[in-house]
C-alpha cells in the first residue's frame, strides 16, 4: 500500500504521521507482550521465578516511595507540630529561630 505523500495537503499529512505513530506505538507494545510472554516461558522452563532471577526489586520501589520519616523537631508551642528536616522548612520552625532559638532547642 504505497501511499503519495506529494498530492497530500498539509492536514492530510499531519493526519497520515498521526495514524503512523499511533501503529507504531501498537506494534511495539505487541512486541513487548509477546517478548514478556517469551522470557517468562524461559524461566518457567528452567524451573525459576521472575524473583529468582531478577529479585524483588519491583516491590522494593513500591514500598520506599510510600515511607515516611520520623521527625527530627518539634514546635515547643504545638507539640503536635513536627518536622523531620526533610524539604522545605515549616513557618513554625522559621519563626522559632527568628526568635533566637536554636535547632538543637526543638530537637525532639
Amino acid at each position: 500500500m504505497a501511499v503519495d505523500i506529494k498530492n497530500l495537503n498539509h492536514n492530510q499529512l499531519n493526519d497520515l504521521i498521526s495514524k503512523a505513530q499511533t501503529r507504531q506505538q501498537e506494534l511495539r507494545k505487541e512486541k513487548v507482550v509477546k517478548l514478556r510472554e517469551k522470557i517468562h516461558a524461559l524461566i518457567k522452563a528452567e524451573g525459576y521465578t521472575f524473583e529468582d532471577i531478577f529479585g524483588h526489586a519491583r516491590a522494593a520501589k513500591s514500598r520506599r516511595a510510600g515511607t515516611t520519616v520520623a521527625p527530627k523537631y518539634r514546635n515547643p508551642a504545638d507539640p503536635e507540630q513536627t518536622w523531620s528536616g526533610r524539604g522545605k522548612r515549616p513557618r513554625w520552625f522559621n519563626d522559632a529561630l527568628k526568635a533566637g532559638k536554636k535547632e538543637k532547642d526543638l530537637a525532639i
